[in-house]
Order: C-alpha cells, then sequence, then structure tokens
C-alpha cells in the first residue's frame, strides 16, 4: 500500500478533507445555510401513494361495514318499562306491540311533541306522543296500557324535549323508575339514547331498540338512496350531539303534560 493511502486513511488526513470542503452557501446574515438533503424519488413517491391510497380504501370499507351497526344500536336493560317515540313509522309501532306483548314490560309510554304542519303546540292530541298512542291501540293494544307523555317542544332538540317531558311525568306522578328501554328507528337510536340518558340522568338507565327499516337492506344501505341520506343525516346529527349538544341550563320544570285520565 503506497503511503498515498495511509495517509488518507489516517483520522488526520479525513478531518483534513473535511475541512478543504468548501463552507455552504449561507443568507441573512448567516442565519439560513443550504445543505444537501435526501427525499422520495418518483419511485417513492408512487409507493407512498399507493399505500395511503389502499390504507384509505380500508378504512371507508370499515366505515361502509361499521357506521349502521354502530348508530342502529339495540340495548335493553332490565325494566318493565317501555317508551315508544310517537313519530315513529307504523312498521316500527307494529314492531314495539310485539316486543311489549312478547316481553315482560308493564307498562308502555308514548313521546313526541307537535305534529309538523300545525303551526305549533295546539293541544295534546296533536302531538306525536297522541300519534303513536293512536297506532298502538289500533294494531291491538289494549287501551289501558299506554300512556301518552307529549311535549310542547317544536323547532329544535325534540328528542331531547321529550326526554324532558317524560322525566318531568315521572316526578309528578311520583313514579319510581329505574331504567326504560325506548323504542325507535334504526338509525336514530345512538342518538334517541344519549339524548334521553342526558335529560333523565345517571340514576335511571336507558335501553334502547332499534327497529330496523323495510325500505332498504341495512347491510347494503349504500346501495339505496334512502339509505345514504339517513346514514349520512343521522351520522351528522350524533356528532353533533355527542360533542357539541350542551343544554344552556338545566330545563325548566314544566307541569306535566299529560295526565293519566289524558289517555284516550
Amino acid at each position: 500500500m503506497s503511503d498515498t493511502s495511509k495517509d488518507s486513511s489516517t483520522p488526520k488526513a479525513f478531518g483534513a478533507s473535511r475541512l478543504a470542503q468548501p463552507e455552504p452557501p449561507r443568507v441573512v446574515w448567516g442565519l439560513l445555510d443550504r445543505k444537501e438533503r435526501w427525499s422520495l424519488s418518483w419511485r417513492g413517491r408512487l409507493i407512498l401513494a399507493l399505500i395511503l391510497a389502499s390504507a384509505l380504501l380500508l378504512v371507508g370499507a370499515l366505515v361502509l361495514k361499521g357506521v349502521y351497526p354502530f348508530l342502529a344500536t339495540t340495548h335493553r336493560v332490565d325494566t318493565d318499562v317501555m317508551v315508544v317515540e310517537g313519530w315513529v313509522h307504523e312498521y316500527a309501532i307494529r314492531a314495539a306491540l310485539k316486543e311489549f306483548q312478547s316481553n315482560h314490560y308493564a307498562r308502555i309510554f308514548t313521546t313526541g311533541g307537535p305534529v309538523e304542519g300545525t303551526g305549533g303546540y295546539i293541544n295534546d292530541y296533536c302531538t306525536w306522543a297522541s300519534v303513536g298512542a293512536d297506532l298502538l291501540r289500533k294494531n291491538g293494544l289494549a287501551n289501558g296500557s299506554v300512556q301518552m307523555v307529549p311535549s310542547r317542544v317544536m323547532d329544535r332538540d325534540r328528542t331531547y324535549g321529550s326526554a324532558v317531558a317524560l322525566r318531568n311525568w315521572f316526578r309528578d306522578h311520583n313514579m319510581a323508575v329505574s331504567g326504560i328501554d325506548v323504542v325507535t328507528e334504526d338509525l336514530h337510536a345512538r342518538r334517541t339514547r344519549l339524548l334521553f340518558q342526558k335529560a333523565l340522568g345517571d340514576k335511571l338507565t336507558v335501553g334502547v331498540i332499534a327497529i330496523a327499516n323495510p325500505d332498504y337492506d341495512a347491510k347494503h344501505w349504500w346501495s339505496y338512496s334512502e339509505g345514504v341520506k339517513h346514514v349520512v343525516s343521522e351520522a351528522t346529527a350524533y356528532i353533533y350531539t355527542r360533542f357539541l349538544f350542551y343544554p344552556s341550563e338545566a330545563p325548566p320544570v314544566q307541569k306535566a303534560a299529560a295526565s293519566d285520565s289524558d289517555t284516550r
């Protein structure tokens, strides 16, 4: 090996070669300098784009499969009190009646505010609570088995207002209730349960029973315009309710909208 090779391999020679390299250009009085760096080539960027696209497709598939059962949850609790949201379609009313008759429920309540198109609250019989009670009777429920509990809330937070009316009814009638099962339409279920729990408090356990929509296949909801509309609408509403909905103050205690003698 020559002396030249030996000299270049010694620490002194290596340090000298580094000192011999030109200083990187600097600007702004030496505050910024330019250095060589590594970056992705076109091939690297292509591979990264493919990985990201695959991840997005996977997430999208999981959302398509999981969002419907997440919203349309069914969770029964140990109770003999059933509550039916009166605005639901008649197929849900029939399903609620079947659920009531085949299980251990002793009381059934219907809730809901003024029917749309009436211009606001007129009387208790122009509310969804009354409509739901009438449909239950029409489908075979005994008159004395159902109690309507109307709400006067119409323009916004209607589900929460219905739950507050039910809470007030329990209080005004000295009815001690430890839990309820609320029957509603499928995609509304998780939001219904959340709002009823907010209104009724932690001492009362809220269960929910989601009734499937017979107009489209829930497993392929994205193939139906109605399914897409309902899922997007309810998912947005649930996110708002879960993270942004806070009653500005405790709901005012109002006189019960209906008494035992108000049932028809």
